[in-house]
């Protein structure tokens, strides 16, 4: 008797991908300049080396077209070539894209960011979201005079020590570094007045997202943590490079209605254009300014913080929201491919082992195995039948330039998926089915022998 699995789709062809991909580790750390686009994050040998991408589809070097999902780890929030956002780049750069002293450009886009974003009094740009929230740390350490950092257990905040010796690849990083940033979990508001009464005299800033794709904040959750920084004389910030652009381009702190003391942006601000924002109270910001009376603070201080083409891109993005309803579109086509899938994974008789869930502009999908926990071998097969569909990514994270049909597309490769996940689960198990080794964390202590 013919398998689901050998009745499925024809297999594609990632030759040259997995050529270009063996070169990049040859020459690239991990084989890629960013760990969520590791190779490892991907079936083993159906890693796509991307050339090109228009609006939510992408092209690989094998000439493999895929609907494409988490479009630059969420940075791309109008889709690949956006019209707007590449003329204006193109008109801007003719002029030259970086000077000896600041722009019209730069006075400009503050002047855009701090109309989007009311709460904050001024705001400084840079390149990547690490750099933004760092500087967050080290101005609230030097307003507060402590050393402590309150670190949410959210996924990822910064690549530098203060955030990363908190997790499993913490090598090199010096065990009093380690120490000087405690964790705290998210809604639970015990545990948050724990971490206080524990720290409170010590603490200099509390670090979160205000809200993540697959948790919305208790009702007053964020109020209680406002209030307890507050009486401790603690420096709150929100990290909105999620939940800018996608919750509101006001950000989760307008949806919310708290205000935090700092706020880091990036990711959709430039619609995949390298840009990220500190942003906050001035009499914070101004610890990094001129016109001080305290011990300056060595805030962000970059060559290419303000070219002209990402600030470009970022105008751009502004007038797009203010045009359009990007948040809207994304939204519609969110909610209707989570119904699409779920109602799918339920026919096939795979729910909830399949299902889509969270914020639909930040929409996730889950994946258990046979008992009902979290498998990163059944999520490896998901991502496998997928892949071999046409779509392509880590989450289902739409952008607003994703259409109906590519709405039909994603739908039918699911449907196409979840038959041969309901085999696996048949047979308690995805050997037989899954084409070389599960998938593994980003974030993990060691690595295991990679296959090519």
């Amino acid at each position: 008797m013919t398998s689901v699995h050998e009745r499925r789709t024809t297999r594609r062809d990632f030759t040259e991908s997995n050529r270009l991909q063996a070169s990049l580790h040859r020459m690239v750390p991990g084989g890629a300049h960013t760990y969520a686009r590791g190779a490892d994050q991907y079936p083993e040998a159906m890693a796509p080396v991307l050339v090109r991408g228009a609006g939510a589809r992408v092209w690989d070097a094998d000439g493999n077209e895929f609907v494409e999902y988490g479009i630059g780890l969420r940075s791309v929030t109008l889709g690949h070539g956006h019209p707007g956002v590449l003329d204006a780049v193109t008109r801007t750069i003719v002029d030259g894209v970086n000077f000896s002293r600041p722009t019209a450009l730069e006075a400009a886009a503050a002047e855009d960011f701090l109309r989007l974003v009311p709460t904050a009094e001024m705001v400084k740009f840079a390149k990547n979201g690490s750099d933004a929230t760092t500087a967050a740390v080290r101005l609230a350490r030097a307003a507060t005079g402590r050393a402590l950092v309150g670190v949410c257990d959210h996924p990822f905040f910064s690549v530098d020590d203060w955030f990363i010796g908190t997790t499993g690849m913490d090598a090199g990083i010096p065990a009093d570094v380690t120490a000087k940033s405690v964790r705290f979990r998210y809604n639970d508001l015990d545990d948050t007045r724990a971490l206080f009464a524990t720290h409170g005299d010590d603490l200099a800033c509390v670090v979160l997202e205000a809200a993540t794709a697959s948790t919305e904040p208790q009702p007053g959750y964020l109020e209680a943590v406002r209030d307890l920084c507050d009486r401790h004389g603690v420096v709150l910030v929100f990290d909105e490079m999620i939940t800018g652009f996608r919750w509101s381009e006001h950000g989760a702190q307008s949806v919310y209605g708290v205000t935090p003391d700092l706020s880091t942006w990036g990711k959709a601000m430039g619609n995949g254009f390298p840009i990220a924002a500190l942003a906050g109270k001035r009499d914070l910001m101004e610890l990094g300014g001129l016109n001080t009376d305290a011990d300056r603070v060595f805030l962000l201080s970059t060559t290419h913080g303000p070219e002209s083409a990402s600030l470009a891109a970022f105008r751009a993005v502004v007038a797009a929201y203010a045009d359009g309803d990007p948040i809207g579109a994304m939204t519609v086509y969110g909610t209707a491919l989570a119904a699409g899938v779920n109602a799918l994974a339920a026919d096939a008789g795979v729910a909830p082992h399949v299902r889509a869930f969270g914020r639909p502009t930040a929409l996730l999908f889950g994946t258990a195995d046979a008992d009902g926990n979290p498998s990163q071998a059944f999520r490896t097969l998901f991502l496998q039948e997928l892949i071999d569909r046409g779509v392509l990514g880590q989450s289902f994270v739409p952008s607003a330039a994703h259409t109906a049909e590519d709405l039909r597309v994603t739908l039918d490769a699911v449907e196409g998926a979840v038959e041969v996940y309901r085999e696996a689960l048949e047979r308690g198990s995805v050997d037989g089915l899954l084409r070389g080794r599960p998938v593994a964390p980003a974030l993990r202590r060691t690595s295991a022998p990679r296959r090519l």
